[in-house]
């Protein structure tokens, strides 16, 4: 216990400890500490947590169903709304099949746990998102981390593994980068796996709902959606739920089945969850989320067009993910608790979340902001950053 407690001690002295707050509301306003704030670091993108047609759902479902789902997948745990989405999802990403997790990370893990062995080899985007990076570890292949976004140094990374090959390859890469808000170049991935006989996954927990015409994410964006082989999202972002999903061929989800363990060993979702995702979708692909995406498309260029004007730095944001790049823990942390002072909740990012030296202020636009609201944050981020 001492010895915890000291680290603990050495994370404060640091500037670098954790610590929780409680959150009351998902709109955007919340009330934080007993404060009514601006809540801008959450991934509730499009404002649908607290639709009505997602309540209605999820209510619809427990009381039908009941509150749990009693089992796991492959005991008793597949419930309607399990099969049903599943089938809606498949459908949604143009893929032969899909299969729910419990979250994202459970997802990631369990998808390349499942998939890949010691004789694959894994090529990872240095900046992906950690429970990517825990399924390269958990996969027990090997893994070559490419430099962010580099098609370049990629292409000579595969032709360099290329003579000495034995097993799969994969490429995987988030769509949108959590942390920088930036977009994945997937056509170019595309080619290169193409090219080299590789599979390529992409992370679209960013995307998903937000990006493309019809809310299909990067890759209906970037108009390469038929291409990806392994497309990966979450429920509990711009779709408002909770969970993840994967959607491939038939073949991969049923591999899953049988060698994913958060899959195997994981009481399923309550059905309430995959009933309000099924509403969410509804939403995402009718004349709503159309609009939606629109409001948080402008939402997002008014509110990183103030920031950059003031000349902070978004890193390469494209995204309804707006950092703002500070750099050391203690002036980032500063920043943050002055913020919260002046009613703008949003987080401050250190390391191991993202490299030492790049600690940022992470703020999230959503559809549902007030431009006003924006506006008068925008404000308040630039004092702060030009006090501290």
């Amino acid at each position: 216990m001492d010895r915890w407690s000291r680290e603990l001690d050495e994370l404060d002295a640091a500037g670098m400890r954790r610590t929780l707050r409680t959150v009351d509301g998902q709109g955007p306003r919340a009330v934080v500490d007993g404060r009514d704030v601006l809540l801008l670091c959450s991934n509730n993108y499009l404002g649908l947590a607290g639709h009505p047609a997602l309540l209605e759902a999820a209510a619809a479902a427990t009381w039908r169903y009941g509150a749990g789902s009693g089992a796991s997948r492959l005991v008793s745990g597949t419930l309607p709304p399990h099969a049903q989405l599943e089938e809606r999802l498949a459908t949604f990403k143009g893929s032969e099949a899909a299969l729910l997790f419990n979250s994202g990370f459970a997802a990631n893990t369990g998808i390349l746990q499942g998939l890949f062995g010691p004789d694959d080899l894994i090529f990872s985007d240095e900046l992906n998102h950690a429970s990517l990076i825990d399924g390269c570890r958990l996969s027990r292949a090997r893994s070559v981390v490419y430099p962010h976004r580099d098609i370049q140094a990629l292409e000579r990374l595969l032709a360099a593994e290329a003579p000495r090959r034995k097993g799969r390859w994969l490429i995987v890469t988030d769509g949108v980068f959590s942390m920088d808000g930036d977009i994945a170049p997937l056509v170019a991935l595309c080619e290169l796996k193409e090219r080299f006989d590789a599979l390529l996954m992409v992370d679209d927990a960013h995307g998903t709902g937000v990006l493309g015409a019809n809310g299909r994410g990067t890759a209906e964006q970037l108009g390469c959606l038929g291409r990806i082989d392994l497309q990966m999202g979450t429920l509990g972002k711009a779709l408002g739920c909770a969970g993840a999903y994967l959607a491939a061929p038939h073949v991969v989800i049923n591999t899953l089945i049988n060698r994913s363990r958060p899959f195997i060993f994981s009481t399923s979702l309550p059905p309430s969850v995959p009933a309000a995702a099924m509403a969410a979708l509804d939403i995402v692909e009718s004349s709503e989320g159309a609009r939606l995406r629109a409001d948080l498309e402008r939402n997002r260029k008014f509110f990183a067009g103030r920031l950059h004007a003031a000349g902070l730095d978004l890193l390469a944001s494209a995204t309804q993910i707006v950092p703002v790049l500070v750099g050391e823990p203690a002036p980032t942390m500063a920043i943050t608790r002055r913020l919260l002072d002046d009613g703008i909740f949003l987080q401050g990012i250190r390391p191991p979340t993202v490299p030492e030296g790049t600690c940022r202020l992470r703020a999230t636009v959503m559809a549902t902001h007030d431009p006003a609201d924006l506006d008068h944050a925008a404000g308040l981020i630039v004092a702060a950053c030009r006090k501290v």
